[in-house]
């Protein structure tokens, strides 16, 4: 595949060609962006660099398995040497190799959402503290905001904002609960998913020859979805690029939805105050959606007060219209999207296989259940997908938003 850069427009060409210093890609929604990351990377390698001197973070770890695969499409078994993964699976690697500098074992465990809750619950019954003041989630997500914010235990405890927040919400043992919960994973030498960006940040912190290390090995940095990073990652990031400032960042703002994860807009919304010599390309064109959509969705953007302005467009046909029903309440939704798809069905001979529902919360798949039922329309719910075999399922499906929008973003 020789031809590669062929393949692509003069925005796409431009920023795959760019390989030196600090680079921003705007990519607006189905603008191609993986297929520029992919080539981007294939490009390197053709031009001599070692796979084992790049780095790449996607959002997902399927999403680097199939960049993968197309990059050995283009530059064959080489691109098996790649760092490439999500931050965690990236830097849980780098912290089972360098784990004893910060008294970790190598063999570290790391806690899921469920064995942290665990610990939790077995912490407050110890200390009696009541799991409906002191939810298990809520103090959960409480320790990862900190931890997400570079924060231990101990600054926790001295910031004011922090212990007066919590004194006037009812909630003084927060602190405690904290040092707490550090100290028990610690001393089971385990870490959860918020430990794995802390201890990076703090073993590069704490140990400049570990930094120095990854900083010579990484000569290019490229990160995935820049929009949705919090603060340890940015930080962590711009540590790994100091040295040789190959740094790609790819994203765009209006497509930030992992704000209650923590991810912190201003990542990409301030970049190029961090880089007085980045180059910054923006991927206008739309190959996904039709006409409507993209105005649609180019007239709700254009009223955001901090973005970064772009243009999408697309050669796509109008398609139809944006139908907005209005409800009274989630029966009467439901009723309204499961009569709608029957009368689809009836009137343009389609298949149950030619709809999905997308709502926003778990919450709001009973209403949508009920009405389906009550139309004899067979449907399943899906929480994740698994390659080909629902592609081949001839239902109605009902589909977590955010798993549909990480589905279509194939580009």
């Amino acid at each position: 595949m020789s031809n590669y850069l062929d393949q692509l427009n003069e925005s796409q060409r431009e920023a795959v060609k760019q390989t030196e210093g600090p680079v921003m890609i705007i990519a607006g929604a189905g603008s191609g962006k993986t297929r520029v990351l992919t080539y981007r990377i294939a490009h390197l390698i053709e031009k001599g660099c070692d796979p084992f001197n790049i780095l790449s973070l996607t959002f997902t770890n399927k999403a680097a398995r199939e960049m993968k695969e197309r990059i050995q499409k283009v530059v064959g078994d080489e691109a098996k040497n790649l760092w490439m993964g999500t931050f965690h699976s990236v830097f849980a690697r780098i912290l089972r190799i360098e784990a004893d500098k910060i008294n970790y074992p190598k063999n570290f465990t790391i806690y899921d959402s469920d064995d942290s809750k665990s610990l939790i619950r077995d912490i407050l019954k110890e200390q009696n503290l009541d799991d409906k003041t002191y939810k298990p989630s809520a103090v959960l997500n409480r320790i990862s905001s900190a931890k997400n914010n570079l924060y231990t235990w101990k600054d926790y405890q001295d910031n004011t904002d922090y212990t007066s927040d919590d004194s006037s919400t009812g909630k003084p043992k927060m602190g405690m609960l904290f040092e707490m919960y550090s100290k028990r994973c610690f001393k089971a030498g385990a870490m959860d998913f918020d430990d794995i960006l802390f201890n990076t940040w703090r073993l590069f912190n704490e140990h400049p020859d570990v930094l120095y290390k990854y900083q010579t090995k990484f000569k290019y940095v490229m990160v995935d979805e820049f929009q949705d990073t919090n603060f340890a990652q940015y930080i962590i990031v711009k540590k790994l690029s100091a040295m040789h400032q190959n740094i790609c960042v790819v994203g765009d703002d209006a497509q930030s939805i992992y704000a209650f994860r923590g991810a912190n807009i201003q990542n990409i919304l301030n970049f190029e105050k961090d880089y007085e010599d980045l180059k910054t390309f923006k991927l206008e064109q739309n190959y996904r959606s039709t006409k409507t959509i993209v105005q649609a969705a180019n007239s709700v953007i254009v009223v955001n007060k901090n973005q970064l302005k772009k243009d999408v467009w697309t050669d796509n046909h109008s398609g139809e219209k944006i139908r907005v029903l209005k409800a009274l309440s989630d029966n009467e939704e439901g009723y309204q999207v499961a009569s709608s798809i029957f009368e689809d069905k009836m009137n343009k001979q389609l298949q149950n296989k030619d709809f999905a529902i997308l709502y926003r919360t778990n919450a709001q798949s009973r209403s949508m259940e009920e009405a389906l039922r009550k139309q004899n329309i067979p449907y399943r719910v899906f929480g994740e997908y698994h390659s080909t075999t629902e592609k081949k399922l001839k239902i109605c499906w009902l589909i977590s938003a955010w798993q549909l929008i990480h589905k279509t973003k194939k580009r």
